[in-house]
């Protein structure tokens, strides 16, 4: 997963666009990614002129460069064509990342997949070579939120198994979330598919391929945590309904509130609805008033204010 592409000496096409008859759209991927001024937009220009609705891709890459690789990944990805990606023989630095753009993804018998943390070559002082530091972990931590999002499990565990150089073969891969099927081909197929992974030179890798590579770290997937229950030992519980808190009665002037909690703590506290009844005839039971009375009081009050005045 290079950020630089390594020099050859023979330049050649690593991808090939087919359009076949009364089918899908098929896409060969079987070489290194951006490979000496090959790069993605050429590759972006030819999948745009495809109107099919299935495109199928072979891949079988060691991977090279990570920004060619993340666009064509968001190349295929982003095409409205259904994706299926088939690995016919490794999949392995920027071309697993690649292969995540599937729809689907295959993983052909025998075939493997490689992911790890990105390289790349640096001449310069020191604050040049932590910048370069810096843009791989960048772009490490990138790559590992695209498995993670995928496969499911955190960002910081793909990146622990990144940093591992984690190795999988067929069936691996599908258990890992990275693939979805293994797909088992005729007999017919094997020479050629061990013919194109012979040329490659994997020393620049910590394994030589899934043989020499450590089993993968099983990622555990978040669940949600038991809610511990209270230890009741052995005593019988049986389950009661939530208590009503108030409750209507009838009382002697009409329908009365009963605060249930305040009597279960000793305390009644009735409350009283007013009695429509009672308002209406409360007039009736006042003494009338007595007119002379009044009148009398009339003359008590000026001859009271008149001697006052003397």
């Amino acid at each position: 997963m290079d950020l630089q592409a390594s020099a050859v000496v023979e330049r050649r096409d690593w991808y090939r666009i087919t359009n076949q008859a009364g089918g899908p759209v098929v896409v060969d991927i079987f070489d290194e990614i951006g490979f000496w001024g090959v790069n993605a937009a050429a590759f972006q220009r030819e999948l745009a002129q495809v109107s099919a609705s299935e495109i199928t891709v072979n891949l079988s890459s060691p991977g090279g460069e990570i920004f060619e690789g993340i666009a064509i990944y968001n190349a295929l990805r982003t095409h409205p064509a259904n994706v299926t990606i088939r690995v016919s023989a490794l999949a392995a630095s920027i071309a697993s990342v690649i292969a995540q753009a599937g729809d689907r993804i295959v993983m052909l018998s025998g075939a493997q997949m490689m992911i790890h943390e990105g390289m790349g070559f640096c001449a310069g002082n020191a604050a040049e070579m932590q910048q370069m530091a810096e843009l791989l972990d960048r772009q490490s931590a990138n790559i590992a939120d695209i498995y993670a999002e995928r496969a499911g499990g955190t960002s910081e565990q793909w990146r622990e198994r990144m940093k591992a150089e984690t190795w999988f073969n067929a069936e691996e891969a599908v258990e890992a979330g990275l693939a979805d099927e293994v797909e088992a081909l005729p007999r017919k197929g094997e020479q050629a598919e061990e013919a194109i992974t012979a040329r490659w030179d994997l020393s620049v890798f910590n394994y030589a391929g899934r043989e020499q590579a450590p089993a993968p770290v099983p990622v555990v997937k978040a669940q949600a945590e038991p809610v511990e229950q209270p230890d009741l030992g052995e005593q019988d519980c049986e389950l009661t309904p939530t208590p009503v808190v108030e409750m209507t009665i009838q009382g002697e002037h009409g329908p009365e509130v009963l605060n249930l909690a305040s009597h279960l703590a000793g305390r009644v506290q009735p409350v009283t609805e007013p009695d429509p009844w009672a308002q209406l005839t409360a007039h009736l039971t006042q003494p009338a008033p007595d007119p002379w009375a009044g009148l009398v009081a009339n003359l008590t009050s000026s001859s009271a204010a008149t001697s006052t005045h003397a």
